[in-house]
């Protein structure tokens, strides 16, 4: 069971990347991937591992966020990890969607926003230091991630 949910995020994930990548202003990437519809649907997920976790006993003797023992804890039992998984998820594909519209908006070339994009999905904080550095240095905008 806990199998098939992984796989689900995934028929869930993979689709909203590949139009991030592969058509980035379509009218449909702006549809699924532009909205608030993957993270609420995502976020839902997560807060249903949650509670299994939290109030349904779906986690590991010693889980809790206060040491590093009881973080590890949490990873320890399939629902944790899904937990954790969910929560990568959702906020790399958040990121790679911002990257998306921050490139479209100035003007940064694809060769450069696609393998953000990738390095985004894969390692999450990399991808988005390697865009904000390319961005940096191709001079179509500062370090900020807001509007400079």
């Amino acid at each position: 069971m806990y199998e098939t949910l992984y796989l689900a995020l995934h028929l869930v994930i993979f689709p909203a990347w590949a139009l991030l990548l592969f058509a980035p202003r379509w009218s449909w990437t702006q549809r699924l991937v532009h909205t608030a519809f993957l993270p609420l649907l995502l976020g839902a997920t997560y807060l249903g591992f949650l509670s299994a976790g939290i109030f349904f006993g779906q986690a590991s003797d010693g889980a809790g966020f206060s040491t590093l023992a009881g973080v590890m804890a949490l990873f320890s039992h399939p629902v944790g990890a899904l937990t954790g998984w969910t929560h990568y998820l959702v906020f790399d594909l958040f990121i790679g969607a911002w990257i998306s519209r921050d490139a479209a908006r100035r003007g940064v070339a694809y060769w450069l926003m696609a393998p953000s994009l990738f390095f985004t999905l894969m390692f999450g904080p990399v991808g988005l230091a390697i865009y904000l550095t390319g961005r940096k240095l191709t001079g179509k905008g500062g370090w900020g991630l807001a509007e400079d």
